[in-house]
């Protein structure tokens, strides 16, 4: 049973209203004007007009004592429901009846302080309001909690790809346009931070020789990733990606022009999702999907499409702990001579000692020095 509670919390710095009149000159001229009521003080308790903090009811239920407060909302009057895409201000909302609802969201969700870049994601699982008055549409009022949440920083913020997902299959493509290593050891890195299974998916290998790619294959199986190479082109390896989303439910994450909608139409034809092919002039993708998408399969479970990546910085992660993100480098971390160990310049490092015996990928410790490099100095 859900248990209401009053609670103090912080709003954005544009959440009040102007707290200075801008008619003072119009009121003088017009004799009007008495005093200045522009408020310069407030009480201590902070239920002034100038705070940016407001009181708020929130709930917290039985099962879930450690999922933190969430808004309280009126559960007679709302409806369970399941985000489906996010576009600016509204989102598709699918409730427990396979009714789709276009969806506002409610102002005080909006208006919270919070470092995430938008309060609603694709697969989050929200409370939402239906309206009378019009079919289908609705307003969100609360957002559940999250677990399996794939995100990366955008400007100083949280911008979150998609929610409550069972395992990350991260797409690369073997040519047009060339593999990138390092953008793939950052998304084992934030499937790490969000406890998200990740399976490494190799594309376009029609272009390529196999065995070029079996080194790194075999770097990515030997830490206990799955790690598969696939062709939308002619249905290498379909099956077997087929069998991995099935009853699952997966984000599909990647750099434009990798052939992620491809792949999703090969392993089941009925999604129909729109392609387009890579630019000759500079190899790079043209960005097809516009906004993540969650979509039902016709074999069970959901996938989350997503638009291109070019850009991947990590959320949340702080230089200390990254090394425990790269599984291989994780083993050797507790030998280092210094406890505070950065793996880069210091004597008696067991990580670099590992790299120079060969026990470790040379490629993969060049990985995380540039990526420490990249986002935190």
């Amino acid at each position: 049973m859900a248990k209401n509670k009053k609670t103090r919390a912080d709003f954005r710095k544009n959440r009040n209203v102007r707290v200075r009149k801008t008619n003072l000159t119009r009121d003088f001229d017009s004799e009007k004007f008495e005093e200045d009521s522009t408020v310069r003080s407030e009480r201590i308790s902070g239920k002034g007009e100038l705070t940016r903090r407001r009181t708020i009811m929130t709930s917290q239920t039985d099962e879930s004592e450690d999922s933190g407060d969430h808004l309280a909302v009126d559960e007679t009057q709302c409806r369970r429901g399941r985000v489906l895409s996010v576009h600016g201000l509204h989102s598709r909302v699918q409730d427990e009846e396979g009714k789709i609802y276009g969806c506002i969201t409610r102002r005080i969700l909006k208006t919270l302080s919070t470092d995430q870049r938008h309060v609603v994601a694709a697969g989050d699982r929200v409370w939402f309001r239906a309206n009378d008055d019009t079919e289908q549409e609705g307003c969100i009022e609360r957002v559940e909690p999250r677990y399996g949440v794939i995100s990366r920083a955008v400007r100083g913020r949280q911008h979150i790809l998609v929610t409550n997902v069972d395992q990350l299959v991260i797409v690369a493509s073997a040519a047009e346009p060339r593999i990138k290593p390092n953008l793939i050891d950052r998304m084992l890195v934030a499937s790490e931070k969000g406890r998200v299974r990740p399976i490494v998916c190799i594309n376009k290998i029609d272009l390529v020789s196999p065995a070029e790619l079996e080194p790194l294959i075999g770097v990515y199986g030997q830490m206990g990733y799955d790690s598969m190479l696939v062709s939308a082109q002619t249905g290498f390896g379909i099956d077997s990606l087929r069998k991995l989303l099935r009853n699952r439910e997966t984000v599909v994450a990647g750099q434009s022009g990798v052939g992620k909608s491809s792949l999703l139409n090969a392993a089941d034809p009925a999604l129909a999702l729109r392609v387009q092919t890579v630019s000759r002039e500079n190899e790079k993708g043209r960005h097809t999907t516009t906004a993540s998408n969650l979509i039902p399969l016709t074999g069970g479970g959901y996938v989350v499409d997503t638009p291109g990546i070019r850009q991947f910085q990590l959320w949340d992660v702080i230089p200390e702990e990254l090394g425990g993100f790269f599984r291989d480098l994780r083993p050797y971390v507790n030998y280092c001579q210094f406890p505070d160990c950065t793996h880069t310049h210091e004597e008696n490092c067991a990580v670099k000692n590992a790299v120079a015996d060969g026990q470790l990928d040379e490629r993969r410790y060049e990985s995380y020095l540039k990526l420490r490099e990249g986002e935190f100095e």
